[in-house]
């Protein structure tokens, strides 16, 4: 007898697993990371203040020198000129020579004016030896007083003379004209032919010893500058270039504009109409301690000022720089 089809058993329902739950538990990499990131924070932040508040700098500051206006001591014509625009000159160096045929004449001159006079010295106290030796009977006293005031008169116009031609030979002297310091020969307008005035200003010279940074900083950050600071100094044209440097002075004062006097001798003040009350700039001047060989300095360069205060004396206190000021 046919058998009959069995049924499929049923599928075991599958009991599903209940999910357990985690506790949660801080990681520790992750409290660690979060404290760096605010640690780091907190420094940057004390770094930024320290540079923009403790630390006085400015970006106004410029490279200043002192020129030398270089005239001839006496007049006539240019004959040569030695040197060229922007060339280096050590002191005492030759820059332009004059004329000297008229100083060679004058000098001529007084050598001959000198010994004409020396003859007229000789014969006039020759004439007053004689007389002296003389007894009252042959001479008067009168008569010697007369011959000696010759001699006296001839011994002046002796030194006189001996004068002009001294004068004479520092002229012809001067016919050559040197540089008096070391620099650089800049803005050369003088050639050969020009006429040289005496007084006045033929060339410039720029003194190369004499260069130092004028920093203009916020009147706000004066306190915290004294001088014998130690500032560092980075110029425009070399910005991976730190530059040694110290305040050697601040500056005293500056042009008010409202001090101006108007009409009548009265001070002309503007009105201002805004709430904002923007810090002067003082000059404070700034030493430069060494220059590198490959740095070239230019009077009106632009320069980063940064000074790094000594530390403040007590209350009432001050260094010898403060109590002088």
């Amino acid at each position: 007898m046919p058998s009959l089809p069995q049924a499929n058993p049923a599928p075991a329902q599958a009991h599903p697993t209940a999910a357990l739950p985690v506790p949660a538990i801080p990681s520790v990499f992750g409290l660690v990371a979060v404290a760096t990131v605010l640690s780091g924070a907190g420094f940057l932040a004390w770094l930024a203040w320290a540079y923009y508040v403790e630390t006085p700098w400015t970006r106004d500051g410029s490279v200043r020198v002192y020129t030398a206006q270089i005239a001839a001591e006496i007049s006539g014509q240019v004959t040569e000129v030695v040197v060229t625009d922007n060339q280096a000159v050590r002191k005492g160096d030759v820059l332009f020579r004059i004329d000297p045929r008229d100083y060679r004449i004058a000098v001529k001159r007084a050598q001959a004016a000198l010994a004409r006079d020396a003859a007229q010295v000789a014969n006039t106290r020759a004439e007053a030896e004689r007389r002296n030796k003389l007894d009252d009977l042959a001479v008067s006293a009168e008569v010697r007083q007369t011959y000696q005031s010759n001699a006296d008169a001839a011994e002046a116009a002796y030194q006189a003379t001996a004068a002009e031609l001294e004068n004479a030979e520092l002229n012809l002297s001067r016919v050559e004209v040197r540089s008096p310091v070391n620099g650089y020969v800049t803005n050369l307008l003088l050639q050969a032919g020009t006429y040289a005035v005496a007084g006045q200003a033929a060339m410039t010279l720029i003194d190369s010893d004499s260069y130092w940074i004028a920093g203009y900083f916020e009147e706000t950050q004066l306190r915290r500058i004294h001088v014998g600071d130690a500032a560092r100094i980075v110029l425009m044209a070399y910005p991976d270039r730190v530059l040694p440097g110290r305040v050697q002075s601040l500056s005293r004062g500056i042009m008010d504009p409202n001090a101006t006097p108007g009409v009548a001798g009265l001070p002309s003040v503007n009105p201002v109409f805004t709430w904002v009350r923007l810090a002067q700039r003082i000059p404070v001047r700034v030493t430069i301690d060494a220059v590198p060989v490959d740095v070239t300095l230019a009077a009106g360069m632009t320069a980063t000022v940064r000074v790094a205060p000594a530390a403040s004396p007590p209350p009432g206190e001050g260094t010898a720089q403060d109590r002088a000021r």
